[in-house]
Order: C-alpha cells, then structure tokens, then sequence
C-alpha cells in the first residue's frame, strides 16, 4: 500500500477518495477491512456472515473501471455491512433478526443496498440485529449479542446493533439501518455514532404485499456513519420519489452535502430532557443538555421547552409496542398457514414479549387501531405546537447509558429509571416519538459518561425539512467533533 494511514480511521467518503486518488486500490481496501473484520469481529459479534469473495470479486470490476478512467462513485470502493433483519441483498440470505427458523433467500435489495451500489459501494456481509427487530437492544437466541465496542460487556444498542458496532469499530466506515421506534439512532447513540433516519416520503419503502405496511408507525430505511457528510452523501443517494410508495412525495432533487454546511445563525431550537414524559439519568440529561445549547457557539438561539404530551411513556411505550406487532402478527398467522409455527413450536427461538405482544396484536379489534390514530394525532399535535416556534427539537436519544448483556438471548432495556418501572422494548429510548410522526430526526454522538459510555443527542426537524437536521448536526460536529473517541471504542473493542 501507499500510504501510512489507517483505513478505519477514515469515513466512507474519505475512503472513497483515497481509492479515487490511487493511495489505495480497491482490493486492498476490502483485504484490509477483511482482516480487521476476521479479527475483531469474534469480540463483538457484529457481522453475523461475511461474503469475502463476493466483495474482491467487486473490487475488481472497480480496478477495472479506474484503469478505463471511469467513474467508480461517491462510495467508491467503500465496504458496507447490511443488515440481517429484513431482504437487503437478492440471493443473500436473511434470519429476521436471528430466528433460526425463519433464515429465507433475499428475494430483492433494500434502498440502502442499492444506493450504496449505485454509489459504488462494496457490501461485505451480514450484521446482527434482534428477532424481528423489536427491541432497543440487540441479541437473538442464534447469534447472541453485539457487544459495544467501548464496552464489550455492554449492549450495542438495537436494533441496528450490529452496523452501529461494526461502524465504530472500524470493521466498515458505514453499514445499514432500518427505523421503526429507532433502530437507526438508538445504536448510533450507544455506539457514538451518527444515525440519520429521514422524513416519512423523502426515502420510498416498496413493500409487497401490503404497500401500507410500514405505516403504524412509521418505518424506514437508512446508514450509520461515522460523520455529518457521509449520512447528507448517502442521503442523496436514497432520496428519491417511488410511485409504488403510497407515502413516496415527488420533490425538486436536492444536494443534502452541500445544505448541511448552509449554517444555523437565527436557528431557534428548543431542548428537552424528557419530553415531560421520560425519566431521565442525571448524567445523561447533563450531558445532552450541555450538548445543546453549545449550538449558540454557532449563532443558534437555544432554550429549554416543555412539550406538553397528555400520556405517560408507558402507555405510549406500550402503545409502539402493540402497533409495530400488527404486521408480525399477521405474518405469522401466514407463516402458519404454510405450516411453519414461529409463535408455537418454535416459540423458544423468539423472546417472551415478542410472543406476548404479538398474541395482543392478534387479538386486538379496529377501535384498538383507532386509538393508536388518537393516540399518535395527539402527539402530532403538541409537537407541531413547538414547531410553531422552533425549527429544531433536541432531546437525549435514550434515557440511559448502554446496558449489560445479558445471557439469555434477551437483552433488554433497564426495569427502573429514577425509580420508575419501564417497559423494558422501547420505555428507555425518546426516539419512537418520531415514527409516530415521522419527522426527520438524528441522534448525534453527545460525549462520554464518566465510565466512558456513549451518549447520544437527538436532532428533531420538522417534517420534509431533512436538511435542518443535518446543518444542526454538522454545525454541531464543527464544534464539538468526536471521532477521537472511535480509539477508544478501538482499543477496547480489540481485548
């Protein structure tokens, strides 16, 4: 090789343009990422499979397009990681979260796997996520869990766990997420990386055979990268209008990277710990709130605000966790129809509050699906309230600090926070607000607790004005940067 530079030290697009410069070529990009990945990956359990040769295979193609002297893209070269959850690359195989029984062929791409390849990315493999994933945290019974990086005895968070893992170890410099309650920025949080889930329509969601299906709530499909520009470059990638999307919005094309550094003088952006709903640790609170308002070092008007929600977390926790289980349930009532019984004799490979709530879910009646429309129009509402007057909502992307892997197969969120009982899915995280919504929103590296964990901060914009988020957040990550601490997570995630 030609330099003296480490590779994971780098993001996807810096990489890229390495590769573009001819520091490095294609193949020795994806060896080099190959033994880091052959190396740490048994610590951390991140991938869940890699595909080697599949990868060299595809950096030869790009070797060849460069002798021509053609162009190989804004990912160039760049090895991704995709995630093990639902079909994200044809002919790959997917485990719906580690559910033995359920390991089918990917019968097509998702969004992220074809933008990435349409910017000239490499995916390697596989990476972990929870059964179905239902959960904030991230393990199964047939991979168990990804470890944090900065902790291997702590969660990566879920359930993007493994891409996020995978990212701040530098296994990959970007990897796949999907968002139902905040799957892209719960991870991100915990791993201090930067998760960017994008306003409902802006990204299409093509599914078959119910186009509606990721609508209560709202789901969607993303990256986790190690910085601002990396998610605005993949942004442009992936915004796009579908027709075959009932929430795919047709819009003049914009360049997200070059929005992002448009500044945010007079920006008014208000903060709050706890939606006034979340019990919230001191140390998180402190540290995301500190966090914020160091936005007025960039011209942005901060203050703290007291949204007003007529529900307590729990109900709402519970609430996500009935309506996100509508759709599992009927896809194993037609499971069982073809003779495979997930929630019956295979009932071990899945965890008891999945079972639980989908048994709820198949039980429940139309005016249950009406109150989580009231429900969820109520906190549309107090959120537009605050939009009246704020551009930008931040908040802390969960209440704690990465939990304990548990050995189980079940890692969950914390039972208690500041002596209150939560539900233990998704009571933990200030994310699954926004699928209700579906505003754009980011959870960005906040800093360190004093036992050295990950915080994330949560960047909340209003809906279809996706490029608020990321000037907030690159505005952020001009003054307080974080990738220093990825030695840290290197450091500890290689013992």
């Amino acid at each position: 090789m030609k330099f003296n530079d480490k590779l994971e030290e780098l993001s996807a697009s810096e990489l890229a343009r390495f590769v573009r410069s001819g520091k490095v070529s294609p193949k020795e990009v994806i060896r080099y990422f190959r033994q880091r990945i052959e190396t740490l990956n048994p610590g951390l359990n991140a991938f869940v499979y890699t595909k080697f040769d599949y990868a060299e295979a595809e950096a030869e193609k790009l070797e060849a397009m460069l002798a021509r002297g053609e162009d190989i893209g804004d990912f160039g070269a760049v090895p991704f990681g995709l995630k093990d959850f639902l079909p994200s690359k044809k002919g790959w195989t997917s485990s719906h979260g580690g559910v033995p029984s359920y390991v089918r062929t990917d019968d097509e791409d998702s969004e992220f796997c074809a933008a990435m390849e349409r910017a000239g990315g490499i995916s390697v493999g596989k990476t972990n996520a929870p059964a179905f994933g239902f959960s904030g945290a991230c393990d199964n019974v047939l991979y168990g869990p990804t470890s944090n990086p900065f902790s291997l005895k702590h969660n990566s968070g879920g359930s993007s766990g493994g891409s996020a893992a995978a990212v701040a170890a530098g296994l990959v410099p970007i990897s796949e997420g999907s968002d139902g309650g905040g799957s892209i920025r719960i991870p991100a949080a915990w791993c201090l990386c930067y998760g960017f889930k994008a306003s409902i329509g802006t990204i299409p969601q093509i599914i078959r055979p119910d186009g509606w299906a990721a609508s209560h709530p709202y789901c969607f499909n993303g990256g986790i990268t190690k910085t601002v520009e990396d998610a605005a470059i993949l942004l442009n990638h992936m915004a796009r209008f579908d027709p075959r999307d009932p929430h795919s919005i047709p819009r003049p094309k914009k360049d997200y990277r070059q929005l992002m550094n448009r500044g945010i003088e007079g920006m008014k952006i208000g903060f709050t710990p706890d939606f006034g709903i979340f019990p919230v640790e001191e140390e998180i609170a402190s540290i995301c709130g500190e966090a914020a308002f160091s936005l007025a070092n960039a011209g942005a008007k901060v203050s703290f605000i007291k949204p007003r929600i007529p529900y307590t977390v729990n109900e709402l926790a519970e609430l996500w966790c009935l309506s996100i289980s509508i759709d599992t349930a009927i896809e194993l009532s037609l499971l069982r129809e073809k003779g495979i019984d997930l929630a019956g004799t295979h009932s071990d490979e899945l965890p008891e509050a999945f079972l639980y709530w989908n048994e709820i879910a198949a039980k429940s009646d139309i005016f249950d699906y009406y109150k989580f429309n009231t429900v969820r129009t109520a906190i549309l509402d107090a959120q537009e309230e605050i939009f009246k007057d704020f551009d930008i909502l931040i908040s802390p992307t969960t209440v704690c600090p990465p939990v304990l892997n548990s050995e189980s197969g079940e890692t969950q969120g914390p039972e208690y926070v500041n002596g209150i009982k939560l539900e233990r899915r998704i009571g933990y995280c200030e994310t699954f607000i926004e699928n209700f919504t579906g505003n754009p929103a980011a959870s960005i590296p906040a800093g360190l607790t004093k036992s050295c964990l990950p915080v994330g901060m949560q960047i909340i914009g209003k809906k279809f004005r996706d490029e608020d988020v990321l000037a907030v957040s690159k505005a952020f990550e001009n003054i307080r940067p974080w990738r220093q601490y990825y030695e840290i997570a290197r450091l500890r995630g290689s013992n």
